[in-house]
């Protein structure tokens, strides 16, 4: 599944925008301008100073912290909230549906894969919070193929996500968008279950079993750098909501009233 996912993602988005360059070949022929803005400090914004001067002003070792801060801050504070709702949405599955439901009911095939489509596709989830609940349904019975589905339609469509495309792509492009992850997430999904088939591998067997490999002491050290990384955003977000903001004050007629009331001079008297 690691190496499916991330291949079947890349197969299905050049698919998607070799088939629209082919619909629109007028479009092949727009420029892109690049954002060549510093991702470091901010220090140039890609016009006034060119990529070969921008490339002397920082060192290695501020590049690569960098990188880290926004990998480790930045990105994962976005990511921290999408996570917690995946994993509170991954524990209710666990509870409270049988472990005998998909099994028994929708296991695997065709049906499966449509059934995830239709579900996956309207609903609001991000690629993050969508892999402890594709664990969850692998655990209940879904088959991997299924389960690849929901993670590919999962966090590559929702209602917002397609009134947008629709406003700034166009109706053919979003047609052609969502058809392509359609068609190839169920393709992959089939093809996924074969692989599983063929190699005798059960999903129940592999799922929960990674922790074995690393050792009690690096886990919960891993355990608490998450848990800090992931409240550092939340805690913030919370502050900045509650915190209280400062009335403004129109201070524009004290400039009409400065002249009646201005202190009288000693060379001046009263009028």
């Amino acid at each position: 599944m690691t190496v499916a996912r991330p291949f079947v993602a890349f197969v299905t988005a050049a698919t998607a925008g070799i088939v629209e360059n082919l619909f629109n070949p007028k479009a092949m022929n727009n420029k892109i301008s690049p954002d060549l803005s510093c991702p470091v400090d901010a220090c140039c914004d890609g016009i006034n100073c060119s990529p070969e001067e921008h490339r002397h002003h920082h060192t290695f070792f501020e590049k690569l912290l960098g990188g880290f801060r926004f990998a480790f801050f930045d990105l994962w504070g976005d990511l921290a909230g999408w996570f917690l709702v995946g994993l509170l949405l991954a524990g209710l599955i666990t509870v409270l549906i049988p472990d005998d439901l998909f099994g028994k009911y929708l296991g695997s095939g065709l049906p499966a894969m449509l059934l995830m489509l239709a579900v996956g596709i309207p609903l609001y989830i991000c690629a993050t919070a969508s892999t402890p609940i594709a664990a969850a349904l692998i655990l209940k019975g879904i088959s991997p193929g299924a389960a690849l589905v929901f993670l590919l339609a999962g966090p590559a469509t929702n209602i917002a996500s397609l009134t947008v495309l629709t406003g700034v792509l166009g109706k053919r492009a979003t047609a052609i968008y969502l058809a392509t992850i359609a068609v190839s997430s169920v393709f992959f999904g089939l093809a996924v279950d074969q692989v599983y088939g063929s190699l005798g591998l059960s999903p129940l067997a592999t799922i929960g079993q990674a922790s074995e490999i690393i050792p009690k002491w690096a886990g919960l050290i891993g355990t608490l750098i998450i848990v800090f990384m992931s409240t550092m955003p939340l805690f913030s977000r919370i502050q900045k909501h509650f915190k209280p903001t400062v009335a403004h004050i129109d201070h524009s007629h004290e400039d009409r009233l400065a002249p009646l009331h201005r202190p009288e001079s000693a060379d001046c008297g009263p009028t």
